[in-house]
């Protein structure tokens, strides 16, 4: 299963939307980068689905034009009025080549999810890789009204618990992805916990 970063090479500020190819097209977030269509388009005849992790704008700014050059199905936790599939706990949901399960993880958002297979995490913004406060584990901020590090942290080991030992691959909504060479996704997803446990604000004044 190959994963194709479409905003890698955005100037404005965006999410990191990931375009999953094999056997069904996935375009996971849609980001807010003018033009992400045409870059889909370059890579991939169709585009299955688009899979929202959650609703903030950046990760669905350029949601419709993407809908609008695709006949694809949305799939979103929270009620979208493109919405074609409803997400719940516990669904799966196919991209690419895996079946994954959605795993809701609430606290940075509160229609969010995670989609887990056997071998890849996409974590959206409840656990990241590195994102100017943490590196090698951080967590989606939580300062924000509706936000809450409390949810953040029951989602975090929600998380590890339905994570299997065989996840090599986290893709998340910001930051760099992570591949296990030395280390895993276990232990990237334990030291973020860790560090929101601290209740400290992420971002000093």
């Amino acid at each position: 299963m190959d994963v194709l970063n479409v905003t890698a090479d955005a100037e404005e500020f965006t999410c990191n939307a990931y375009l999953v190819t094999g056997e069904t097209p996935t375009l996971v977030d849609a980001g807010t980068m003018p033009g992400v269509e045409s870059v889909v388009a370059a890579a991939v005849d169709e585009l299955d689905r688009v899979v929202l992790t959650h609703q903030h704008h950046d990760h669905v700014g350029e949601l419709d034009a993407v809908l609008d050059a695709f006949d694809a199905d949305l799939y979103a936790y929270g009620d979208h009025p493109r919405r074609t599939h409803g997400l719940s706990d516990g669904d799966t949901v196919a991209m690419g080549e895996e079946s994954f399960d959605v795993v809701y993880t609430p606290g940075h958002a509160d229609d969010h999810v995670s989609l887990v297979s056997e071998h890849t995490l996409f974590s959206g913004d409840v656990v990241v890789y590195n994102d100017g406060a943490f590196d090698d584990g951080s967590f989606g901020r939580t300062d924000m009204a509706g936000q809450s590090r409390e949810r953040l942290i029951g989602s975090l080991e929600t998380l590890l618990g339905r994570l299997p030992d065989s996840v090599t691959a986290m893709y998340a909504g910001h930051g760099d992805a992570f591949h296990a060479d030395d280390g895993s996704v276990r232990d990237v997803i334990e030291r973020a916990l860790s560090r929101a446990r601290r209740r400290e604000p992420k971002y000093p004044e």
